[in-house]
């Protein structure tokens, strides 16, 4: 993980603010470093110069020493910016610093470009892995910058005078926009336009249409027999194998982080205990050194009014009560039984109410230019548990003590869903049209990949210095998922299966696979929205984020379309001990919230 900050301006007086370089470091703190070059007109030296100011921090986590950022081309004077993981290039693994490797191909590409004009584009498409870039090829003029097909990590653009291109934005201005993940874009800078007048080309990932998040095609296919999804079925092995291989990449070799001790942990998990995030817990444990601890980090706020109201609970027994406070724990008694030689630690992360009032404005500013209290709350959750302090026991040691995760690298289970049907309006769809509006929703879910709510969530994590990485959103594993029969996925055809103890038919391959790794509990978990836990004064907007929970599962099916044919806006509210769960009956396709501001 990395911040990455460039301008475009005709003055040769633009410093960047002692603020950004403090954010940007926050990001990397290993390095930071900033390079400065200038590009006149091609056809008029007279014409004014355009100054380039190119800033990067570095978080090293690849290869066997910290590589020095923003990366210059010697022989070029061309300039990259990285922030991400190329895990593979042109399908071969990479080995050692990524950054300087990705430096390399697009070094080579640019001295190609004389006869091939795409040689920098198709470098760019054919690496594998979650990144924002920006890439000056000095030789050409030319300016490139983009997000991965996924849009897995923070890119902000803000055109005018200067023109400046960010991991966060520097102020609350309206001109900031989340850079699209829908392709590359390109400027020219040698044609002697200010910075103001410049327009961006966009650059497909993948000039077949067909393809979905230029990945791959999507299987729209409906059985045309009976099919039932058992602990024994192929889909089942298959499933293990991918995430297994997904995993890999983003579990092992994984630097030891400053000052911890070779049994400290790497990796952490953003755990509640549900079963997208259990289940890769479990088949981590079977890939990363067993000296090596694994934090699994649970989080849960404090409600004043609910407190109020349970007089006779102390602090501690109320944030035991939240929901996923049960979940974790059930899932980490489990794990522990399971994979008894593994030091697994759970991490209880308690924010006071007052905590949270504190460290409001900050992540407001890091959520910019997403602006509704509803990405406010989910951004809280993320920005406390990747923060990482509270407190930590083990199953050999139970006593809570104080405790700071160490581990750098945080695994997400997001994207689980979206592949596998696990959302409550899967089964809507499934009850409404068969397989074929089952399909159909799948496939949009999948479409919107790319455009989900993964910049804002990135800008929130890596704030603490540590990169949030997703097993189910790997390009490969994605293609494999959108490649495979909706039917190898979840089971909507046998919704109540007694020879399967009853596992949900949401996501059900996944379920067998928790229920074959031996997590019987977890595979019987019950989807739920995610847990907007949010002291009652800061005013919950109404709706919720489909990117991590189910914008339609207000719990009793007849009860939500009953609210929904009354096109009511309605606020439905299911109160925990510590917090409140929103969800908005929606009145009208597609569902979404109004927006609220919350910069004033």
């Amino acid at each position: 993980m990395c911040g990455i900050h460039a301008a475009i301006s005709s003055s040769p007086d633009s410093p960047i603010s002692p603020e950004v370089l403090r954010c940007l470091a926050k990001r990397g703190p290993d390095h930071t470093g900033t390079v400065q070059t200038q590009i006149t007109g091609r056809d008029d030296a007279q014409q004014a110069a355009l100054y380039l100011s190119f800033t990067s921090t570095v978080l090293a986590l690849r290869g066997d020493h910290v590589a020095k950022q923003p990366l210059v081309d010697d022989a070029a004077g061309s300039v990259l910016c990285w922030n991400g993981e190329a895990w593979a290039i042109r399908g071969r693994p990479v080995q050692g610093n990524d950054g300087e490797a990705v430096l390399a191909l697009l070094a080579e590409a640019s001295r190609s470009a004389a006869t091939d004009p795409e040689s920098v584009l198709n470098a760019l498409r054919s690496i594998e892995g979650p990144f924002a870039f920006i890439y000056f090829d000095k030789t050409a003029g030319r300016l490139y910058y983009g997000r991965d097909r996924l849009g897995r990590r923070s890119l902000l653009i803000k055109a005018g005078q200067p023109f400046v291109l960010s991991s966060f934005a520097e102020d609350p201005s309206e001109a900031w926009k989340e850079v699209e993940a829908d392709g590359c874009y390109m400027l020219q800078l040698d044609e002697g336009k200010l910075p103001d007048e410049m327009v961006p080309m966009r650059l497909d990932w993948d000039p077949d249409t067909s393809l979905v998040s230029g990945i791959g095609v999507f299987n729209n296919t409906v059985p045309q027999e009976p099919y039932k999804l058992t602990s024994e079925s192929k889909p089942v092995q298959v499933l293990q194998q991918h995430l297994e291989e997904s995993l890999r990449l983003r579990v092992l070799d994984v630097p030891l982080p400053p000052k911890a001790s070779q049994t400290d942990a790497r990796v952490a998990v953003l755990f509640s205990g549900g079963l997208d995030c259990t289940v890769l817990a479990r088949l981590a444990h079977e890939l990363i050194p067993l000296d090596q601890s694994i934090d699994l980090l649970n989080v849960a706020f404090e409600n004043p009014r609910i407190a109020a109201q349970n007089k006779d609970f102390s602090r501690e027994d109320l944030y035991e009560k939240c929901p996923d406070r049960i979940t974790g724990r059930n899932a980490f008694r489990e794990l522990s039984r399971i994979c008894g030689d593994r030091s697994w630690r759970f991490v209880t992360i308690n924010v006071p109410y007052k905590e949270t009032l504190e460290h409001r404005p900050e992540i407001v500013r890091m959520i910019y230019p997403h602006n509704t209290e509803m990405d406010l709350s989910i951004a809280c959750a993320l920005y406390f548990a990747a923060r990482g302090q509270g407190l930590g026991e083990t199953r050999l040691r139970p006593e809570p003590q104080p405790y700071g995760t160490t581990a750098r690298v945080l695994l997400s289970g997001l994207g689980a869903d979206e592949l596998f049907g696990g959302y409550g309006r899967h089964g809507v769809a499934y009850s409404q049209r068969g397989y074929t509006g089952l399909v159909s929703e799948l496939e949009l879910d999948v479409s919107r990949l790319g455009k989900r709510n993964l910049g804002r969530d990135d800008r929130v994590m890596s704030h603490w210095g540590r990169e949030v990485r997703f097993p189910y959103l790997d390009e490969r594993f994605v293609k494999w998922a959108i490649e495979s029969p909706v039917w190898e996925k979840c089971d909507f055809e046998n919704p109540s299966d007694l020879d399967e103890n009853n596992i949900e038919p949401e996501k059900r391959v996944l379920r067998l696979l928790a229920k074959s790794l031996g997590m019987e509990s977890v595979s019987r978990e019950k989807k739920r929205a995610v847990s907007i836990i949010y002291a009652q004064d800061l005013q919950v907007d109404q709706g919720t984020d489909d990117t991590f929970g189910d914008r339609s599962n207000l719990g009793q099916e007849p009860q939500r379309w009953r609210v929904e044919r009354s096109r009511g806006q309605v606020l439905y509210q299911d109160e925990t001990a510590i917090g409140i769960k929103w969800f908005l009956a929606p009145h009208s396709p597609p569902y979404l919230p109004p927006k609220k501001g919350i910069w004033q």
